[in-house]
């Protein structure tokens, strides 16, 4: 026998659930379960509410689309609604309204209307209308002057394909569905504070057209490996270049009093206790003195800048 699908069930629960106001009283206003059809009565033979045991020879609801005749099962493919009227949004929405909107949903080809082959209805109960997807048929009887037919293709209905978004979004629309919450917006993320290194500070003007930032700290590299390496290291580094920023601290050290008593001292001492060494070598370098040799060869800025990054890799 003809079954009434899952999927059309769920539509029918939907419009009864909202559009039968009043579901302890039968009254015109209200969508009443009666007025929401499936399946055809025992008479009915042929059509989209009938199933595989009552089509007929040459039936249009099986012949005139392969998603029909490939779908065809017992079950029907089909839904009526019948009248109501209902108060929502400060509008009155009834059978008429329902069934234009959900024509032009249709036209439209949302993607919730695209299994719905026909609607049989009346846009103002005094004619009948008829929105074919499938252009074939523009007619019908007079009894879609007070019930809308919606006929579903049937591979549709076949693969349980949920049909309540369209039927959703319209009860939704006009307000007896609140529409789904959505999530707050997060608050916006500060962005991050930049870690500036000293090579950002001066990266782009040293003061020397010819001494990029690198250059400079390439040679304070060096002095430290110089100072803290025996005499005589082969291949460690090369003598700093004459006029470089490296020559000229090496000059401001060789010229400090302290520095000189402090290597004539430790230049009678075997090379191996580096510790000490480093420590008598730093221990003779003046600030002072090395930022005022620094400030001759440099800008007064990029000078500053330098001697805290010596003295910073000096320490390491």
């Amino acid at each position: 026998m003809t079954r009434a699908p899952a999927n059309l069930m769920a539509v029918r629960r939907l419009l009864l659930d909202h559009l039968n106001v009043d579901s302890d009283t039968v009254r015109d206003q209200d969508l009443e379960p009666a007025e929401v059809g499936i399946v055809g009565d025992a008479a009915h033979r042929g059509g989209y509410h009938c199933g595989s045991n009552r089509v007929v020879a040459r039936d249009y609801s099986v012949i005139e689309s392969p998603r029909d005749s490939v779908g065809l099962t017992l079950d029907a493919s089909a839904l009526d609604v019948g009248q109501f009227k209902v108060r929502s949004g400060g509008r009155t929405h009834d059978l008429r309204s329902f069934s234009t909107w959900c024509v032009a949903q249709c036209v439209a080809g949302t993607p919730d209307s695209r299994d719905i082959r026909e609607i049989i209805y009346s846009p103002d109960g005094k004619v009948v209308r008829r929105w074919d997807r499938l252009r074939k048929r523009t007619s019908g009887d007079n009894s879609h002057l007070w019930h809308t037919h919606i006929s579903f293709f049937r591979d549709s209905i076949k693969a349980n394909r949920d049909q309540t978004p369209l039927f959703r979004r319209y009860l939704t629309s006009i307000g007896l569905i609140a529409p789904p919450a959505t999530a707050p917006a997060p608050d916006p993320v500060p962005p991050k504070e930049p870690t500036m290194e000293l090579t950002d500070k001066i990266k782009r003007d040293t003061g020397n057209p010819n001494r990029t930032v690198d250059d400079i700290l390439a040679d304070l590299e060096n002095l430290r490996n110089w100072l803290i390496s025996p005499v005589g290291t082969r291949g460690l580094i090369a003598p700093p270049a004459a006029g470089s920023p490296l020559a000229l601290l090496v000059a401001a050290a060789q010229t400090s009093p302290a520095l000189a008593a402090s290597l004539t001292q430790l230049a009678g001492r075997d090379f191996v206790d580096e510790p000490a060494i480093i420590a008598g070598v730093l221990a003779g370098l003046d600030p002072a003195t090395m930022a005022e040799r620094i400030a001759a060869a440099l800008p007064a800025e990029q000078a500053r800048l330098l001697v805290d990054e010596l003295a910073r890799r000096l320490a390491a």
